[in-house]
């Protein structure tokens, strides 16, 4: 399984919002553009679905930008992971003349798979992922932004 560009642009937006901290202004779009070296309309895309569900404000206008919603200590890497990658099976039989499709153990081995997969991401919060090396990474990305906009 190999997660989607669409997921990963997601999960980094969590975590640098997650350490924007007591930052007076919000962090934009293009903000988040030029620290991870991201497409604006594939970011776009993302921050309106994570907008939509909660986990993110985006404010309009001049003085506009993005900002955490969602408690980091609660929101687990499966959750996101789940919403922006979706929960449909690894094999999509549907459509195919198998002769294997009504008890297929390759389909039953998978979807399995996908069960562990999530189970175990679900054991990991935003505030996690970001202790640590990240989260030091991060910050120091916050304090070059704000000192090259100065």
């Amino acid at each position: 399984m190999r997660l989607t560009r669409y997921s990963d642009i997601g999960l980094r937006v969590l975590i640098y919002l997650e350490r924007a901290g007591a930052r007076t202004s919000p962090v934009t779009v293009g903000e988040i553009a030029s620290q991870f070296d991201l497409p604006v309309n594939h970011l776009v895309k993302v921050v309106g679905e994570m907008a939509r569900v909660g986990w993110i404000v985006a404010m309009r206008g001049r003085n506009g930008g993005l900002r955490l919603a969602a408690d980091p200590r609660t929101l687990t890497v499966g959750t996101v992971l789940r919403q922006l990658e979706g929960a449909e099976e690894l094999l999509d039989c549907t459509g195919t003349h198998c002769r294997l499709a009504h008890d297929c153990g390759l389909r039953a081995a998978l979807a399995d798979g996908m069960r562990a997969f999530y189970a175990a991401m679900d054991r990991y919060s935003l505030a996690q992922i970001t202790q640590g090396g990240t989260g030091e990474q991060v910050v120091r990305m916050h304090r070059q932004f704000l000192a090259q906009a100065a």
